[in-house]
């Protein structure tokens, strides 16, 4: 049995500490994987974005065909009650999200107003400056809309994911990048993805096959709003093996440096650390 860290939930108008059980053998989400959730971030006493990530776990239930049943701001005060539960200095990610119980059309629909809601916070080390990682290139790519929900962060996505992260970890890389069905650059596993060439910063234009993060929206007016030229638009994967420098960016653990793209070694640069440095100078504005 896994260990978890320190974990509230908030569900059913109550807070649970632990990993309780709520779904059952019939609900819809645990056997036809109707679920939505986001992820923010609280640290250093501080919540940012938190409205938008709560924004956008009602965007995705509805993209999902669940009927959204919390508002933005009872969410947000619900996650301020949720980590002051936790001891001063711990890093939390806040989860919202949102299943269905029970089924809908078809069966294999689920019934939009059977959504259950739950707010699950728990600890989770944030990387500590000076991290990096190296990446590859997974055989495995990203859905288009016409195939899965993308305009959702939806579970039933995350698997793809993940056998690409299971995939470039057994050739003792630490991510991958996963390409569009076109065969341009979308994403990394788990973050979004920037290259820097020449002092200009580059990144994937949001073209319907991933989600375009809140923190890598957020990065990006930064980055604008400090000098630097930040270009959204195609990216082949060749480029990413001359850049100067490759960072990825995302809710997890926000701004962290690549060292190694397949064989090459790549320095950490400065534009990485000043885009982290820009990022923690707003959080805590």
């Amino acid at each position: 049995m896994s260990a978890f860290s320190e974990t509230w939930n908030y569900v059913d108008g109550r807070w649970i500490e632990g990993n309780p059980p709520l779904m059952g053998p019939r609900s819809h989400a645990s056997w036809l994987g109707s679920t939505v959730f986001d992820g923010a971030r609280f640290f250093e006493g501080v919540f940012p974005d938190l409205d938008l990530h709560c924004q956008r776990v009602n965007d995705s239930a509805l993209a999902l065909g669940l009927k959204p049943t919390m508002q933005v701001g009872e969410m947000a005060e619900l996650s301020k009650e949720g980590a002051a539960k936790f001891k001063p200095g711990s890093a939390v990610y806040i989860k919202p999200m949102y299943w269905a119980e029970g089924d809908g059309p078809g069966v294999i629909a689920a019934d939009p107003d059977s959504a259950r809601f739950c707010l699950c916070l728990f600890e989770a080390p944030l990387a500590p400056a000076g991290s990096a990682f190296s990446i590859t290139l997974s055989p495995f790519r990203r859905p288009t809309m016409e195939t899965m929900p993308v305009n959702a962060k939806a579970g039933c996505l995350y698997p793809n994911n993940a056998r690409a992260m299971v995939e470039a970890k057994s050739r003792g890389f630490d991510n991958a990048v996963v390409l569009d069905m076109l065969g341009n650059v979308a994403e990394l596993t788990s973050a979004n993805v920037f290259m820097v060439k020449d002092g200009v910063v580059h990144t994937p234009v949001p073209n319907g096959t991933f989600l375009n993060g809140i923190t890598r929206q957020r990065v990006i007016k930064l980055l604008r709003d400090a000098g630097y030229q930040v270009v959204e638009r195609t990216i082949g994967y060749g480029e990413f093996l001359t850049a100067d420098e490759i960072f990825s960016t995302g809710n997890y653990s926000k701004v962290v440096p690549v060292n190694r793209i397949e064989t090459r070694q790549i320095a950490p640069g400065p534009v990485a650390a000043r885009a982290r440095e820009l990022y923690w100078t707003f959080a805590h504005a």
